[in-house]
């Protein structure tokens, strides 16, 4: 099965082999599909279009995974006409155009259908859903599991794998895929067993590390689509500091362009352990790094699972605000220089370290605007001038909400979450005077909203982006 992956994406994404001809596909398509057989070939292609689909409904995906199949049960027998894959591919793309449509919708859709031929099918192929903001798959109890697995085994696995999938669409799929069959492989072993609860316990402790790295791989490329490699090494070089202010810039930097490498190799990888080994790679630098200067990173390190220690040093909360005076500002000069996105970095990097509570999305926005500022004023003929002119803007409106969020985040991970609302309602008072009940009340719900899900480390870039 794992020999199939690159076949697989090639199927449903086709664009490379199309451009090498349609007798190239078409034999690859079948050479796989015969090594694979039917049923191997279809759970794959679940797995993927779920993943590629993760909007889509599990009726949607099940129309396209049916005529996938169909395509290639029909066009791989023997004494197939040679045109038989070219053809029902077109009518695939042809029917995506329908009105009536039975596949996945996707916003792009009606602009590939303006093109004709292999030019929309290309186009076509290279839809995708973005990333959920936050895994939807609810784990059933071990009792559901096997009435659901007992009622209906075939449709139990595939309602499995397509919200799983979905789910977790951003995790590489050699990881989905030990993912899913792993845990198929437990549900119909333990639900046939004469002592259940116990097959479940060993299964589940014996799934723990595949279950990790399909969470934490699953949150690392999410970031990595929704960020890119340059504003992932900033996220967690800032995410670093924050939990250990004693460390500096040139401590942190190579742990977080390496994580950065890491998510540009694997998240889109067909090797089959490209994730796991990387990440483990990446987790003994760290450890290897700052265990010695902080006792939390000790602590996390001295697992025996890689896979856990990672987690754990991904879980930590910030470190309390560190005393140290104002960072240094860059000067026009350095920041319009060949090394100003490093000043600008090192510059957000320290305010970062003095501001822990300060949460990421928060600080993606600050690096956003950072780069724009470059952009917007190195190019003018008074670099100067215009750097000036938008820092006191800076000054007078960033920083003071920049202390508030750090404030807000940091009151979320000191206190009981009834006293952080009651402290919160508290000042929000004080802070709205003329606001009436009902305004005061809806302030406080955004307030506590945003603090639950972009306070916590690892939270979903696309979810808080919007909040902020």
């Amino acid at each position: 099965m794992r020999a199939a992956l690159a076949l697989l994406l090639l199927l449903l994404a086709a664009a490379d082999a199309m451009h090498r001809g349609k007798a190239y596909l078409r034999e690859k398509v079948c050479k796989e599909y015969r090594i694979l057989g039917k049923e191997n070939f279809r759970t794959l292609t679940i797995i993927a279009n779920s993943r590629k689909y993760s909007n889509g409904t599990f009726e949607e995906i099940g129309h396209l995974v049916r005529e996938l199949v169909s395509l290639a049960e029909k066009c791989c027998a023997d004494g197939a006409e040679p045109s038989c894959y070219d053809d029902g591919s077109t009518a695939l793309a042809i029917k995506s155009c329908g009105a009536d449509s039975p596949f996945p919708a996707h916003p792009g859709t009606a602009e590939c259908c303006t093109h004709q031929g292999l030019e929309r099918k290309l186009c076509l192929a290279a839809l995708r859903h973005p990333p959920q903001a936050l895994p939807r798959y609810l784990q059933p109890s071990d009792k559901e599991l096997c009435q659901a697995f007992r009622q209906d085994p075939q449709e139990f696995a595939d309602r499995f794998l397509y919200e799983y999938s979905s789910s977790y669409s951003q995790a590489p799929l050699p990881v989905l895929m030990d993912s899913t069959r792993t845990f198929l492989s437990m549900v119909s072993t333990c639900c046939i067993s004469s002592a259940p609860s116990h097959c479940f316990l060993r299964e589940k402790l014996e799934r723990k590390t595949i279950s990790l790295l399909t969470l934490t791989s699953n949150r690392i490329c999410s970031h990595f689509s929704a960020y890119g490699k340059d504003k992932v090494t900033f996220s967690y070089l800032t995410s670093l500091v924050q939990k250990i202010p004693s460390a500096s810039f040139e401590d942190l930097l190579p742990l977080a362009e390496d994580a950065a490498e890491l998510s540009s190799q694997c998240c889109d990888s067909m090797a089959e352990d490209c994730m796991q080994k990387k990440l483990l790679e990446h987790t003994t630098k760290v450890c290897t790094a700052l265990s010695g200067r902080d006792q939390r990173f000790a602590d996390c390190c001295k697992g025996k699972n890689p896979m856990e220690n990672h987690f754990c040093i991904l879980a930590m909360l910030p470190a309390p605000a560190p005393q140290l005076p104002e960072p240094y500002e860059p000067t026009n000069k350095e920041l319009c220089g060949k090394e100003g996105a490093r000043h600008a970095t090192r510059f957000l990097f320290e305010l970062a370290r003095r501001r822990p509570g300060i949460p990421d999305a928060v600080l993606a926005k600050l690096y956003d605007s950072s780069e724009k500022l470059r952009a917007g004023c190195c190019s003018t003929k008074d670099p100067s001038a215009c750097l000036d002119s938008k820092r006191k803007r800076i000054e007078a409106e960033l920083f003071p909400f920049l202390e508030k969020a750090h404030q807000l985040c940091g009151q979320y991970h000191q206190l009981p979450f009834l006293e952080f609302k009651k402290r919160l309602r508290e000042s929000l008072a004080q802070a709205e005077p003329e606001a009436g009940p009902a305004q005061l009340e809806q302030l406080l719900e955004q307030r506590v909203s945003f603090a639950s899900t972009c306070c916590l480390p690892g939270s979903s870039p696309l979810l808080c982006a919007a909040k902020v």
